[in-house]
């Protein structure tokens, strides 16, 4: 018996020596790591209002970058905030797997349509923090590819707020027109956010927000419309469990609106909020409580409104609106390489003429 617990002890003990390793190896697998710069010290485009250091330098491996998610840097926030979002989408679409069938059942492909959206522009958005910074034609194509995510997202809202949450008198109205300018407006968000970017250097400020923000809130008007008409009709005597989830991804997506737009935290702080307190943080959390707000009423709207939304909806309509989303997953990326195209053209001329 001693013998026994002998062995086991010095099991343990071969475990611990080895566990007391790890941080030398790990020391030793990563390349050492360039300290962040200034602002002064970056090029113009890669600069952020009010934040004053913590860029990470331009044109080194791609290994740096990747390993950079766990160095402190004016990123490292931003990258995490959308990728626990994204680990967390695809907890929530393994889950619903369980209880749904989204194969078989065609009234249950906008939900897919919504989580798969939500899983694009959250991947997306933390490549383009992570590896943004490597030179500005990366800069670029990662974040119109963002900008591209955002609108595959944009869609997914309009098709669960449609397809679930519209009441009948809602629907009877915009039956024939909702989805294809849902897609319309999509794209133009795409578009506009894509354009405001590619003028970084030859407009103004709030200039370049007005190309991105107003498109984007002329698509959330729209695709969010059978939400608001449904939260004005509601009362209190009614039984419906999806309502404070409504309410719920409106006020984030309100909140996180104002502070992609203004800049508050680090204006009133500024050099303060360079590795977190930023406001662009603040608005990825609200966006990713936004979209989990949404995917949550969307499913309790999936199993509570199925009488009234099987009655409204053609059986082929599900997958019209699933093919109006292979659209914008077509045209979005044309309009973001499209983009890139005149991106590289400045670049282009901007080598030639050092």
């Amino acid at each position: 018996m001693a013998t026994i617990v002998m062995e086991r002890i010095g099991r343990v003990f071969i475990s611990l020596q080895h566990i007391r390793e790890v941080p030398r190896m790990l020391t030793e697998a990563a390349p050492s790591m360039p300290g962040t710069l200034r602002d002064t010290e970056v090029p113009p485009y890669f600069r952020e209002r009010y934040v004053c250091t913590g860029y990470r330098p331009l044109n080194q491996s791609w290994r740096y970058y990747f390993l950079s998610l766990f160095q402190r840097h004016n990123e490292t926030i931003n990258v995490w905030t959308h990728l626990l979002a994204f680990l967390f989408f695809l907890v929530k679409l393994r889950q619903l797997t369980e209880t749904v069938d989204f194969v078989g059942d065609h009234h249950s492909w906008p939900l897919l349509v919504l989580i798969l959206s939500s899983l694009t522009y959250s991947a997306f958005s933390a490549a383009a923090h992570l590896l943004g910074g490597k030179s500005e034609q990366c800069h670029y194509t990662l974040f119109f590819l963002d900008y591209v995510g955002v609108a595959q997202y944009q869609y997914g809202s309009a098709i669960v707020h449609f397809y679930y949450a519209a009441d009948e008198s809602f629907y009877r109205h915009v039956q024939g027109i909702f989805m294809p300018v849902a897609t319309v407006l999509s794209c133009l968000s795409c578009l506009g956010c894509c354009y405001g970017k590619y003028c970084n250097h030859s407009l103004p400020t709030w200039v370049r927000k007005v190309c991105q923000v107003v498109p984007s809130a002329l698509a959330y008007m729209w695709d969010s419309s059978p939400v608001a008409k449904r939260l004005m009709s509601w009362s209190t005597a009614s039984n419906d469990p999806a309502i404070i989830y409504h309410f719920g991804q409106v006020a984030f997506f309100l909140s996180c609106a104002f502070f992609f737009t203004y800049p508050l935290l680090e204006r009133c702080r500024p050099g303060r909020c360079d590795f977190v307190g930023q406001s662009h943080q603040v608005f990825h959390v609200f966006l990713s409580c936004c979209t989990f707000c949404q995917i949550h009423a969307s499913h309790l709207d999936f199993i509570g409104r199925r009488e009234l939304y099987s009655r409204l909806h053609r059986s082929d309509e599900a997958a019209l609106f699933v093919g109006l989303y292979a659209v914008t997953l077509v045209v979005c990326p044309l309009i973001a390489a499209f983009m890139m195209r005149k991106v590289k053209q400045v670049l282009d001329f901007k080598s030639k003429s050092k």
